[in-house]
């Protein structure tokens, strides 16, 4: 080939790989750049078997954490990740929401099991001592903080939720407060990637 028409095919490709990247549909989340390995994890789940990343490769996870008694994000999280998987429809079926609880003490997997099913039944609760489910939010960067209210209590927690691609990578971080629909929107691009 002559060196003209290499360097034009060579030109040709790299515009082409450029315009794609920049054709590309962005996520709402913010993005991991690069994406890095999730970290992985086991721990007693709402479903009776472990629960870890691994169990689920091949699919698209939305890791979330809260607690059951929560009074209002986590079960507006919730609402709004059960809404974007019956938005996705048979797509739903390659997204698993795994939900890790913060709260040792109250939330066991049945209780975890019931919370869950209300929202969606294919959400999958994790839970196990304060020691576990602490290594899993600090390797998550996770903060939860016990606060007292009356004579119970309730946790201070970090509210925003990890997708974690087919792969097992960390490909992006989505604050509290998106709506369904934006959750849908990635959760397309992840699946589709």
């Amino acid at each position: 080939m002559k060196p003209a028409l290499s360097l034009l095919l060579s030109l040709m490709t790299l515009i082409a790989g450029a315009r794609a990247h920049a054709e590309a549909p962005e996520l709402f989340a913010g993005v991991f750049d690069p994406p890095r390995a999730a970290p992985e994890f086991s721990l007693p789940s709402s479903d009776g078997e472990p629960v870890s990343l691994e169990r689920f490769r091949g699919k698209v996870v939305v890791l979330a954490f809260g607690f059951t008694s929560c009074p209002d994000v986590c079960p507006t999280t919730l609402t709004t990740l059960a809404g974007a998987r019956r938005a996705l429809g048979q797509q739903a079926a390659d997204v698993q929401v795994v939900y890790v609880t913060v709260d040792a003490a109250r939330d066991d997997a049945k209780r975890m099991r019931d919370y869950l099913a209300a929202f969606d039944p294919a959400f999958l609760g994790a839970t196990g001592t304060a020691q576990q489910l602490g290594a899993v939010r600090e390797a998550y960067g996770v903060a939860a903080e016990r606060v007292a209210r009356g004579e119970s209590y309730a946790f201070s927690h970090s509210s925003f939720t990890y997708l974690i691609d087919r792969a097992g990578k960390l490909r992006a971080l989505m604050p509290y407060g998106h709506a369904a629909s934006d959750y849908a929107h990635d959760l397309r691009i992840l699946l589709g990637s």
